[in-house]
């Protein structure tokens, strides 16, 4: 078989041909961007051919390369499919990430399933033959007791500790272990991870963990996801559940080891995530969530023993996922909600979750109605033409003057490209300064005066018009990266006010306006009522509570009470689909329009 050696690392691997070259590296496990999920649509996957041939580049992948660098033997790897030995270089590092791990708490009482009780156990003899089981039921009346905690144990007299996760026994250990019980609060989302390390005698947190989420090499969002599993019916489920489980393991060996402490302590692991991350995550087929009429296959909670699904802890462990409501309100939402305590609002309250999906919850004096829209990937720095995730490098911030463009750029260091912050801060300014009109379009250059400052700072390709974000990184913003902006603004307004128009209230009604998820806690109120994504009424309401799906796995860990009301609350959210809502189509295109900031 043909060889394939890739820099700079060096490394060199057999490959069968016919597959393409973004197939190839995937599954070596190395890293390639492809929001697309290799559909030669996004061009992101760019490798440099070093030696070897491959045939002449097709339309598609002419229309995504620049002429430069195709003459410099940049190709997209999804496109290209080898057949000879070739020597690659890879145009992508993997950079730090800004991930949101903390988020606004709510007080509440300690209540954990997981507890430890000290037992004595007698050594048996001629006169008194009680067996171990026995002698633990004495001690600890009305528990279970399964087989599989008696073959981890000897019959050792002594003092034994019993672990239990409610009214089961789910491990037996020798001696006094009570001053050692700790569990992991995780958040999956599309895009990023997090694990949290938590005492469970204190509630303290001890340490986080972050990543990208390991699907990427599948696909951006959960939709090309969705699709890796349709495509690939004979190992799809399993490898989609096979990269989020190691990366959570990884993530329990890292903050194990920032706290010294042995995942063999860690008897409970709770779950926050959207409805198709939490199917992936359980090896449960996604593929009904792709179509239509969307119904998941379980929006229930789920209590399992994590070695079920690979998850190492100690070796009773149980995994706790939250419930979702339908197919796009997930357990993430579930547990915002929650956090925010929506069900006891007496007034009005708007829940906005903004990422990939724009999951809104609105609380009508107590009454709960929900939605999802489509915002699609550009809010969080994908399918930009600069564009690229929340990492080092990335323009975070920009404000144009009549000195020039100014940006903030994460990591202090030399732009890259721009992310998700950065997309909508920029679009705000274009707006702000009159570069861009009401509905979305560059103004014509001919409308500038050459003594105008903004003239220098718009070019024409061909027919179309740029703005020069930085000349000397050769990054521009393209009106093609406007309408993915407005698309998602228009998303996310519309589904805003069906939500107000079903519940029967104005604008000037409501009380207040809370903004979660890893993107939402960056956006500065200016950028989200600058570009209309948050109506200007409400700019004076608005609250950030963070990462409240990661808040909400924390407060299932410590408190079983939580666990049960957030079912109960699961079960009072009502969804509106908005596709099926009348004149929906109608709203969104009025919601399309950018707001007259000038």
């Amino acid at each position: 078989m043909p060889n394939i050696k890739v820099q700079p690392s060096g490394n060199v691997y057999e490959y069968e041909v016919g597959k393409t070259l973004l197939e190839v590296l995937l599954e070596e496990g190395i890293f390639v961007d492809n929001p697309c999920n290799g559909k030669g649509l996004c061009g992101k996957c760019k490798v440099r051919i070093l030696e070897g041939e491959l045939s002449e580049p097709e339309d598609t992948e002419r229309k995504l390369l620049k002429q430069e660098e195709m003459e410099n033997g940049v190709r997209l790897s999804c496109l290209v499919k080898p057949e000879t030995d070739l020597e690659i270089e890879l145009m992508q590092k993997e950079r730090k990430h800004q991930v949101l791990t903390g988020g606004y708490i709510p007080s509440f009482a300690f209540d954990q399933d997981i507890q430890k009780i000290v037992v004595e156990i007698q050594k048996p003899t001629l006169e008194d033959q009680t067996s171990f089981e026995d002698q633990i039921l004495r001690q600890i009346p009305k528990v279970s007791l399964e087989l599989g905690c008696l073959q981890m144990r000897e019959f050792v007299p002594g003092q034994v500790t019993v672990v239990l996760h409610g009214n089961q026994v789910i491990q037996i250990e020798e001696g006094n272990t009570t001053e050692k019980m700790y569990g992991v609060a995780v958040d999956i989302g599309t895009t990023t991870v997090v694990c949290t390390l938590i005492d469970m005698l204190t509630g303290k947190e001890l340490a986080h963990a972050s990543m990208i989420n390991a699907q990427k090499h599948f696909g951006l969002d959960v939709l090309t996801r969705i699709t890796y599993e349709l495509e690939h019916p004979e190992d799809g489920v399993e490898k989609l559940q096979k990269a989020l489980v190691n990366s959570i393991n990884e993530m329990i060996e890292d903050i194990c080891c920032q706290s010294e402490v042995s995942k063999e302590w860690i008897y409970e692991i709770a779950v926050g995530a959207n409805c198709t991350m939490m199917h992936m995550l359980l090896g449960v087929p996604a593929t009904s969530l792709g179509r239509s009429p969307y119904a998941p296959v379980f929006v229930r909670g789920k209590d399992i023993r994590a070695k079920e699904i690979g998850l190492c802890a100690a070796e009773g462990a149980r995994l706790y996922c939250l419930p979702s409501v339908s197919a796009y309100i997930g357990a993430d939402i579930v547990a915002g909600a929650y956090v925010c305590q929506l069900q006891k609002e007496s007034g009005n309250v708007l829940f906005i979750d903004i990422g990939t999906n724009g999951e809104i919850v609105l609380s009508s004096h107590g009454r709960l109605l929900c939605c999802s829209c489509a915002a699609g990937p550009a809010l969080e720095g994908m399918n930009i033409s600069s564009g690229m995730r929340a990492a080092e490098g990335a323009i975070e911030d920009v404000t144009i003057t009549e000195s020039g463009i100014e940006w903030k750029v994460i990591g202090n260091e030399k732009p890259i490209g721009i992310c998700g912050s950065g997309i909508l801060a920029v679009v705000k300014e274009l707006l702000r300064v009159g570069l861009v009109r009401k509905e979305g379009a560059f103004i014509k250059l001919n409308k500038l005066e050459e003594s105008d400052y903004r003239f220098h700072m718009l070019q024409e390709n061909g027919k179309k018009r740029e703005f020069i974000l930085s000349e000397e990184q050769k990054l521009l913003i393209t009106q093609g990266d406007i309408r993915q902006v407005q698309l998602a603004k228009g998303a996310i307004l519309s589904g805003f006010l069906a939500l107000l128009k079903k519940a029967g209230i104005q604008m000037e009604d409501l009380d207040k306006v809370m903004i979660a998820g890893q993107f939402g806690a960056h956006l500065p109120a200016d950028s989200l009522v600058g570009t209309g994504i948050i109506p200007k009424e409400v700019q004076e309401k608005l609250v950030y509570v963070g990462n409240s799906s990661k808040t909400g796995a924390y407060m299932a860990l410590m408190s079983a009470k939580v666990k049960r009301e957030m079912e109960e609350l699961a079960g009072q959210m009502d969804y509106m689909e908005l596709g099926a809502t009348e004149n929906y189509e109608r709203l969104f295109s009025e919601c399309l329009i950018f707001p007259n900031v000038k």
